[in-house]
């Protein structure tokens, strides 16, 4: 066995130990982990909330003034090379990868909880309303995609414009040196951004279970318990398996433009059956409240107030985001050879956030529209919102159908494409991970995913992927400074 591969090896058997230490922690030990899960959180947003702020504010100030600049018109490879796959598939890829079940478990559930409870307002007010959807847009706008797109572009620029590992630890070889970013300083990096990848995967595979149980509770009466959601996972499990065995050209590109069709169909479907005049309206309104806001917001933090609203909300979702991004950024790296540089980054960040956009204006104003009992009734349970909400629309029924087969073709996405990501960053990179690696990585996702749900449902599941991703915000500001040093000696620039 040659050094690179027990280099992988060593990754790969230390980062699984780690996992199955905290499955092992959550199954026998369920209370003790949530008390401590609920005492790091505490700790994260008291003292370093302002940390998550900051960051990812620069990581989208980097990313717009990197697609404007100079360095706009280099090539994700060799400047002869052009995309491997086209626009439309490449969208549906990295959109359902990037957002995926979140965007059917809080399209309804965010907007109703702002409605009900927002700070500093009435609930059930206009003001309450446009709060709502405007932060809504703000949680999930250019921020989240800006943020994959750091990771994103650093590794498709150091894989195939340099021809180096596809792994994290690559992209700082012009800040330590290539021997170091080899060596153990680039394991641990590695071995972080497995771990950080399979919580936040985990978080997400628990929501869709989650919601997914509910529904079919909805629509053909199953009970919401712990044996049905172990069904689900060992379905969903068996078929992302089967995609991800399958390949990227084949199981992930088609489940992906199948997402995006079916993604449109129920879009549609709410906005004919709904109020559509209003979600127009609020979406043209919420949009432009949002382009005039977004820097105030980006810092808003109470140096002599409560912050329990924006730990249990804006925080949250920064460290989800941040939990993702080497997940989600290795897939779009692996996907985007070929493309220039402003080209990638208008179409990780800009397209996506517009998507979010329609998407929560249409879902948000579809409950806010039905008053503020309904708004409350539905918020009580989160996974059951959209169903609750739904219900009151023509077709509801219907509506609530593709809404439980799209969870479960973003659940299988949003897996196949992390078994695929964690095959790669435990193999030394390989592009093409062996078959045995993925299926261990798909089974240890899983795993973790229903522990978590046994050990303490959604409450710590947000934990646990806000204190995997805490460590990373570091190595993800460093690596926009060491990216900025290779681009600045890119030969393309002589030319």
């Amino acid at each position: 066995m040659n050094k690179k591969n027990e280099e992988s090896n060593l990754v790969f058997y230390v980062s699984v130990i780690i996992v199955f230490l905290v499955v092992f922690w959550g199954v026998f030990a369920p209370n003790n982990f949530d008390m401590v899960a609920n005492g790091l959180f505490e700790f994260l947003v008291t003292r370093f909330g302002w940390l998550y702020l900051m960051s990812m504010f620069f990581f989208v100030t980097f990313t717009l003034i990197i697609a404007f600049s100079k360095y706009g018109q280099i090539r994700l490879g060799e400047d002869d090379s052009r995309p491997e796959y086209s626009n439309v598939s490449w969208f549906a890829m990295l959109f359902s990868a990037g957002m995926g079940i979140g965007l059917v478990f809080w399209g309804v559930a965010e907007p109703l909880n702002h409605f009900v409870n927002p700070p500093n307002l009435t609930g059930g007010t206009a003001e309450a309303a446009n709060f709502a959807l405007r932060t809504s847009f703000f949680h999930w706008g250019i921020h989240p995609w800006a943020n994959y797109s750091i990771l994103a572009l650093a590794l498709a620029y150091f894989q195939f414009r340099k021809g180096k590992p596809g792994l994290v630890s690559s992209i700082f070889i012009p800040l330590i040196g290539e021997k170091r970013a080899g060596g153990i300083i680039g394991q641990l990096i590695d071995i972080l951004a497995i771990c950080a990848t399979v919580a936040g995967v985990a978080t997400s595979l628990g929501l869709g279970t989650l919601q997914i149980n509910s529904g079919l509770n909805y629509l053909f009466g199953l009970p919401q318990n712990t044996v049905i959601q172990l069904l689900i996972i060992g379905v969903v499990t068996v078929l992302f398996m089967i995609s991800a065995v399958s390949g990227l050209d084949k199981g992930i590109k088609i489940l992906s433009n199948t997402n995006l069709i079916i993604a449109l169909v129920l879009m549609v479907l709410a906005l004919i059956l709904g109020p559509t005049v209003k979600i127009v309206n609020a979406l043209t309104n919420n949009f432009g409240a949002y382009l005039g806001d977004v820097v105030r917001r980006s810092f808003h933090i109470r140096p002599f107030g409560d912050n329990t609203w924006i730990g249990d909300w804006t925080i949250f979702y920064w460290a989800w985001w941040i939990a993702w991004a080497p997940f989600v950024g290795t897939f779009i790296a692996r996907i985007s050879r070929g493309r220039k540089i402003k080209e990638f980054i208008i179409g990780v960040t800009v397209i996506p956030s517009l998507g979010s956009f329609i998407w929560f204006a249409t879902f948000g104003t579809l409950g806010i529209d039905l008053g503020l009992e309904i708004a409350s009734k539905a918020v009580e349970v989160t996974e059951t919102a959209f169903f609750v909400v739904v219900n009151h629309y023509p077709l509801g029924r219907l509506i609530s159908f593709v809404a439980v087969v799209l969870l479960c073709t973003f659940f299988v996405t949003s897996a196949d494409s992390a078994t695929f990501v964690l095959g790669m960053m435990s193999s030394n990179g390989d592009l093409r991970p062996t078959t045995k690696r993925k299926v261990t990585w798909g089974v240890v996702q899983s795993l973790l995913a229903l522990t978590l749900i046994v050990a303490g449902g959604l409450q710590t599941l947000q934990i646990a992927s806000i204190a995997a991703a805490f460590p990373f915000t570091i190595v993800m500001v460093l690596a926009c400074i060491s990216l900025l040093k290779a681009l600045r000696k890119d030969p393309f620039l002589k030319k």
